[in-house]
């Protein structure tokens, strides 16, 4: 049985975009639960999204997918949108970067873990997943962060991973805010903590 689906998602160009010129590099984006539905705006409450609507000079492109209401991300879905972003735009392969925030986050360990070779660096925010798959990941390289009194997602989700990616010989590094929620660990990722500076550090060898 072959099943389609339709994944919508918001587009950033940085500035220097050119379809012929030098290839860019890409970020992409996972939501959490309250992004969710059929209206894109949603998408740029928080992170990448937000900062490229109100900053021209983002260096980045962005794409930001959304899941319909009550749904759940996709490991396959999200490969078939990257395929025909790839595909469509002037993308630097060696620098495909991904995060994602709460559900986001859960999304982020399960779409790097089923597609490793995709991605130059992730940081998921918030998160968790299924540790028993983690050696899928030890080539890339992945800074985590969530907050310690964190009551919607338990900072142990994230320990968890962080430790089994450590143990299967991961580049994995790992930031825990003693006095933070669960926004405030992906203000403080995409704000001060210099995320996409170490993004800009790692190139898919």
């Amino acid at each position: 049985m072959t099943v389609h689906a339709e994944l919508s998602y918001l587009t950033f160009l940085p500035k220097t975009y050119s379809a012929k010129g030098t290839p860019v590099p890409l970020i992409v984006f996972l939501h959490g639960s309250g992004e969710r539905g059929n209206d894109l705006d949603k998408v740029k409450t928080w992170g990448p999204p937000a900062l490229a609507d109100k900053d021209p000079d983002f260096p980045f492109m962005v794409v930001s997918p959304q899941v319909p209401s009550g749904e759940w991300w996709h490991a396959n879905l999200l490969k078939a949108m990257l395929d025909e972003v790839l595909a469509r735009y002037n993308v630097d392969r060696s620098r495909v970067y991904l995060t994602g925030i709460s559900m986001g986050g859960y999304g982020a360990w399960d779409l790097a873990m089923n597609y490793p070779g995709y991605f130059a660096a992730i940081a998921p925010i918030c998160g968790g997943g299924n540790t028993l798959r983690i050696g899928q990941l030890k080539a890339v390289p992945a800074w985590v962060f969530h907050g310690l009194k964190d009551k919607s997602v338990p900072e142990r989700e994230s320990a968890s991973m962080v430790a089994a990616l450590k143990a299967a010989g991961g580049d994995v590094k790992y930031t825990v805010l003693p006095g933070a929620g669960h926004s405030d660990a992906w203000v403080y990722a995409y704000g001060e903590a210099g995320l996409f500076d170490w993004f800009l550090e790692h190139r898919k060898q």
